[in-house]
């Protein structure tokens, strides 16, 4: 064989580094993308922050300095004079976002629905005008953490100093539940290692000082706190209620029998106890008005707060989608750096004009992934209006290549707009995940979607009879009777979707 030359022309498609960031800018979410801006912030020095306001995106490197200060200084007074201009956007306020997740995380519940996306239900514990959720901010500010609540109790105890260090050892041990997360053997072995001890006396002597402390630890508030098990905390907070023969059944329960309760093994509990019927039932509503997590009180409830990427409000007989300011970058082109490069241009700016060049691309795709998040957005909403009148139960279905095909963007563009982005409406926060379902036949020939049966279950589910509650073959026949046509398989998948126990565990005593 000999070698030779040969010509071919071939089409191929390239990703340029500009198209790489864009696609990497449009999957983040509202946190990451923050990262990414100020680390961007950190490495190029044509970026800064606008920190006198304006568009997100003011950075016109054509423009002086000093034609800028006019702008902003009639900006200003446009804004005296209630001139907001056309295309900025209004300022949102605290009622704007609907309901949040408070409810759901104050109860100690998270609800995940069937793609994974966290839901806020549409309850009526939102941000009030009279400020009770910042109050409630203020409290929980106030309060610190669990450890600092329990350190600022037993700062006015009459205690050694080594039974303080032993109680603060046992402190630091907690969970963020308020149960220890080791056992008083661990921490003793853990201890005794730490300070050289290989006396079996003293080793013996120091696990006494721990159960001594663990006594102490128990008797502070909440009561609860210091448990090594559900069982134990459950007991130590029904020691706290009014003495009675109900209340004896109830502590049996937990110390003994915790697991019939679950099971709602009526009859096991009448044989184990000696109680009748009645009496269970008395000793089952002591054990459910206790805390199962002491600790939650002070957990960080802030850190569960999402924040929404795009705001959807009533406006007229329609709505209005708009972008939320607070989680847009304000940046901007810093002038003096981009004119001595403009000046400097013809001595050869190098690589100092490439960095010029990278910080207006970053810009221009950041403006570009809010566009395509707001473009998305919109196409939801008028996909899914009945949905904001109406709750979930009126979600249509829909795929991501019914928005892709009307937008004229791949698929996977949308699942990327998709993922970790949040819009706040008036039945509540959720992730632009959730308006996607599949859709279920109908005896009419038509289409249900997924998610409007799952909201259809839940209102079955919590209409039902405590003592007589619907089972998965029920649902399923329950939804066939209004012509939705399910399997039974696929209700007790959305119903676990929905976090519903099964009708065993669902049986009220």
């Amino acid at each position: 064989m000999k070698p030779s030359l040969q010509v071919r022309l071939s089409q191929h498609l390239a990703l340029t580094p500009q198209l790489q960031q864009s696609i990497r800018l449009l999957q983040l979410s509202t946190l990451e993308l923050h990262q990414e801006v100020e680390q961007m912030l950190e490495q190029n020095p044509f970026l800064e922050t606008d920190d006198d306001g304006g568009t997100p995106y003011d950075a016109p490197v054509e423009r002086s300095a000093a034609e800028r200060t006019n702008e902003r200084e009639n900006a200003a007074e446009g804004s005296d004079t209630g001139d907001a201009g056309g295309d900025a956007l209004p300022e949102v306020q605290a009622d704007d976002f609907g309901k949040t997740e408070r409810d759901d995380w104050e109860n100690g519940t998270e609800r995940d629905d069937f793609d994974g996306i966290r839901e806020t239900p549409s309850s009526g514990s939102g941000v009030d005008a009279d400020g009770d959720d910042m109050e409630a901010h203020d409290r929980r500010s106030e309060a610190g953490t669990l450890a600092d609540h329990l350190r600022g109790q037993i700062a006015g105890m009459r205690l050694s100093d080594d039974d303080r260090a032993a109680l603060d050892v046992l402190i630091e041990s907690l969970d963020g539940d308020g149960y220890l997360a080791d056992s008083l053997q661990e921490i003793t072995a853990g201890l005794a290692g730490m300070m050289g001890l290989t006396d079996p006396e003293a080793v013996e002597a120091l696990a006494d000082r721990l159960q001594c402390a663990l006594r102490w630890l128990q008797s502070l508030e909440p009561t609860g706190v210091g448990a090594r098990s559900l069982g134990e905390c459950l007991v130590l907070q029904l020691r706290e209620t009014p003495a009675c023969f109900e209340r004896q059944v109830a502590v049996r329960i937990c110390e003994q029998h915790l697991d019939l309760l679950a099971r709602r093994d009526m009859k096991k509990l009448m044989s184990a106890t000696g109680a009748d019927e009645d009496t269970l039932r008395e000793a089952q509503a002591l054990i459910v008005a206790c805390e199962p997590k002491p600790g939650r009180p002070f957990a960080a409830a802030e850190a569960n707060i999402v924040v929404p990427d795009v705001i959807v409000q009533k406006s007229g007989r329609g709505f209005k989608v708009l972008l939320n300011p607070d989680v847009m970058p304000k940046l901007r082109i810093n002038d003096l750096y981009a004119q001595a490069i403009r000046g400097n241009r013809n001595a050869g700016g190098g690589g100092l004009s490439g960095r010029l060049q990278e910080a207006r691309w970053f810009m221009k795709n950041i403006q570009q992934r809010f566009d395509t998040i707001l473009r998305v957005s919109k196409a939801i909403v008028e996909r899914q209006k009945n949905f904001f009148t109406h709750g979930a139960i009126a979600m249509k279905p829909l795929v991501l290549r019914e928005i892709a095909d009307e937008l004229g963007l791949h698929e996977s563009t949308i699942s990327r707009v998709t993922t970790a982005k949040y819009m706040a409406t008036p039945q509540g926060t959720f992730e632009l995940k959730y308006f996607f379902g599949s859709s279920l036949n109908t005896e009419a020939g038509g289409n249900a979607s997924s998610t409007a049966v799952r909201a259809l279950i839940q209102q079955l589910v919590s209409a039902e009879d405590p003592a007589k509650p619907l089972s998965d073959s029920q649902l399923s026949q329950m939804l066939e009777e209004q012509g939705i046509q399910v399997a039974r398989r696929t209700v007790a998948k959305y119903r676990e979707a929905l976090k519903i126990a099964p009708a065993s565990l669902r049986k009220a005593l």
